[in-house]
């Protein structure tokens, strides 16, 4: 099995402190999941970081920071906090059972272990946590388009906006507009209407190239982009792409007052978060007034503003 399809079934983390206990798991579950290990809690955690696996294998009593200590920061990180856990230690009483299910472990096993019982509960987690990816998944995407719903946008931007404001660095966001919108679904059809938003949000996609980048469809046929760590020059660099990529797939619009194809308006805005807690929504609000200005403008165009 190669390290992709071993990877497809389950990366596991195995964290221990005793090297001859991450071989034991280590042999048991490499024939059909990618193993991972760290000997210690700091490292763990940094592993987790970078590799995201589907499952942790954690010892309780470790030198330095514990496995509950470790437990305890997997749950305060956003981007951490839905790894399941399982506990895989010398300790066998209840008490010692119930703390790890409080700390946030899903599940516990007791050394000396059987590898059967490993693996059988190894995989059940995995199969949990591919379920509740595939629902997250589903409740955080527009179902017509397949990009961000509105939902997710928030969520991300507030994440954004507090990092952003913490490092000092600019995010850029761009509010669009599919032109005559109501008109083309008049002329065409709803059915013809939804082809043409899967059409376009596709397109924009594929300008916002960045694992960071983010498109959501905002209601509508309107979208937001948002741009972390992105300058007011970048933006408008992926602004006029955008303009290029939907004017490229020449879709007909024959009820157009604008252009004989579907064309969009943008509205382009970049600010430097501050720490002050400022409403991150104000960014929007920006965003929105230059899209109107687009509007008034001619449409098929994007406005621009870099806030103080």
């Amino acid at each position: 099995m190669s390290w992709t399809d071993l990877a497809r079934n389950g990366r596991i983390l195995v964290v221990d402190d005793a090297m001859e206990n991450i071989q034991i798991l280590h042999h048991a579950l490499r024939d059909e999941h990618e193993v991972l290990f760290a000997l210690d809690g700091e490292k763990a955690l940094e592993l987790a970081l970078e590799q995201q696996p589907d499952l942790i294998l954690l010892d309780a009593v470790m030198p330095g920071m514990d496995g509950y200590a470790v437990c305890a920061a997997l749950r305060a990180s956003p981007r951490l906090q839905d790894i399941p856990v399982i506990f895989v230690t010398a300790l066998s009483q209840p008490e010692d059972e119930t703390r790890a299910l409080e700390a946030g472990a899903v599940d516990f096993i007791s050394k000396p272990f059987n590898v059967a019982v490993v693996r059988a509960r190894v995989r059940s987690q995995l199969t949990i946590k591919r379920q509740a990816d595939a629902m997250r998944e589903l409740s955080m995407t527009d179902g017509l388009t397949g990009v961000a719903n509105r939902r997710s946008f928030n969520d991300t931007l507030d994440a954004e906006w507090r990092r952003c404001a913490r490092a000092g660095l600019p995010l850029s966001v761009i509010m669009i507009d599919i032109d005559h919108f109501k008109l083309y679904n008049d002329h065409y059809g709803h059915q013809a209407g939804d082809l043409c938003l899967q059409q376009v949000s596709a397109a924009m996609a594929r300008c916002a190239s960045r694992p960071q980048d983010m498109l959501a469809r905002y209601g509508g046929e309107e979208f937001i982009l948002l741009l972390p760590q992105e300058a007011a020059d970048g933006a408008e660099v992926v602004a006029r792409r955008i303009l290029d990529e939907v004017g490229r797939l020449a879709v007909p619009h024959a009820a157009s007052t604008t252009a004989p194809h579907v064309t969009v308006s943008l509205g382009v805005c970049t600010v430097l978060p501050p720490l002050d807690g400022t409403d991150a929504n104000a960014l929007i609000r920006l965003a929105d007034k230059q899209l109107y200005l687009a509007k008034q403008g001619g449409r098929n165009r994007h406005c621009t503003t870099l806030a103080a």
